[in-house]
């Protein structure tokens, strides 16, 4: 390991003693021993008393901490963080289900990995790396990770060309670590429906999901509706919101591949189910060409309109227009899903951008739920951050 240290500023320790896992580089006095990104690095107070091991990395967030105790990260390690992980999954009865292939076994700092996601679709894992720390040993992760899942899965493929700090000095390539697996003929079941995940070219590690709970909500509200799925990707939202019983489905995306991706996904559960529909258009101009009264079910499901917080003015402005958009297009007595899965943006921020929203509309809005992500991306109550999925479920009179 390495003998890098990095001290803090006097005063700055108390939120690594509170456990929360990010050290910003504002609170650093100095680092002793030249560390690169990606090493690992001890953190002490002013004082020099230990406070905890980390990655260290450039950039605002300069160590994210994976031990508060003074330990080796080895190979026994990070099987220990793994193996709790996936005895969580377990024990929530999400890991192990004939109705369920799919869902995350490691979600970063919720599961103390910093930097690191796993998600489970049948027989493949697929890691992301966040930082380089990580990157660093994801073969040791890889390995590691069969031997906890003992026979569940048998290949692991690193999806992290996107996900790795830009500036990164490392080799950024995808590919599989252990195993193959024809990811194209590879059907996932999610609370007993199929699609297809992408994890070589699709979008995160080729599902979302993190919305499976929000899914089935959804499905219990769509009986005799008619449903409007923006920004669909691979369609979730609308074969649950078929399988609710909904009179007709309309799926929108500015993609191509994702509207072709949702049409097979809604034929793996529907074939020939002539109540979808799927248009590769800009979101917005589907619902300015829209008619008023069209739909009385509608999902607003955007990617990140701020990734980082030097843009999140803009992107608040974003909520506010699209939600008031579907305010102004929703049938009277329709009910709204919206969401935003901006890290930036927290709870408060994003309610009051889709309140001014309605404001704006002038229409009688009511919240019906509020949700989060799912139980298999936790939370560390010591690092709230980690709750960056925002939905409000709204009846709008």
């Amino acid at each position: 390991m390495s003998n890098c240290r990095v001290i803090l500023k006097n005063g700055k320790e108390e939120a690594v003693l509170r456990f929360h896992p990010w050290v910003f580089s504002g609170a650093i006095a100095k680092v002793e021993g030249n560390p690169k990104e990606g090493d690992v690095v001890k953190v002490f107070t002013s004082k020099g008393d230990f406070c905890a091991v980390g990655h260290y990395q450039i950039g605002s967030i300069a160590v994210r901490i994976f031990s508060f105790k003074d330990e080796e990260p080895t190979a026994k390690f990070w099987n220990s963080k793994l193996s709790e992980a996936y005895k969580m999954r377990r024990a929530i009865g999400i890991a192990g289900r004939s109705d369920n292939n799919t869902y995350r076994l490691i979600h970063g700092e919720g599961d103390g990995i910093p930097g690191c996601v796993i998600d489970i679709y049948g027989k493949t894992a697929v890691m992301q790396a966040h930082s380089v720390g990580i990157h660093n040993i994801k073969d040791l992760l890889a390995k590691e990770l069969i031997k906890v899942m003992d026979g569940q899965i048998e290949n692991v493929y690193y999806k992290s060309e996107t996900t790795l700090p830009y500036k990164a000095d490392t080799d950024k390539e995808d590919g599989y670590l252990i195993g193959s697996a024809n990811e194209a003929d590879f059907i996932a079941i999610e609370n007993g429906l199929k699609f297809k995940a992408d994890w070589i070219k699709g979008q995160k590690t080729g599902f979302f999901v993190d919305q499976r709970d929000n899914r089935s909500l959804l499905e219990r509200y769509a009986k005799d509706k008619d449903v409007l799925n923006m920004f669909c990707y691979t369609g979730g939202f609308s074969f649950y919101a078929m399988r609710g019983g909904a009179k007709s489905v309309t799926s929108v995306d500015s993609s191509a591949k994702a509207i072709e991706l949702t049409k097979e996904n809604v034929e793996l559960n529907f074939p020939g189910d002539t109540r979808h529909r799927a248009e590769a258009t800009d979101a917005f101009k589907f619902l300015d060409d829209m008619k008023d009264g069209e739909y009385d079910l509608i999902i607003l499901d955007p990617p990140a309109f701020a990734k980082h917080r030097d843009v999140l003015k803009r992107a608040l402005n974003g909520y506010k227009k699209l939600n008031a958009k579907a305010f102004e297009k929703i049938k009277k007595g329709g009910i709204l899903f919206t969401f935003s899965c901006s890290q930036a943006v927290n709870k408060e921020q994003f309610r009051l951008a889709v309140f001014s929203a309605a404001a704006m509309t002038g229409r009688n809005v009511r919240i019906l739920h509020q949700l989060t992500q799912p139980s298999d991306h936790p939370v560390n109550i010591y690092h709230p951050e980690g709750e960056y999925l925002k939905g409000l479920v709204l009846y709008v009179e």
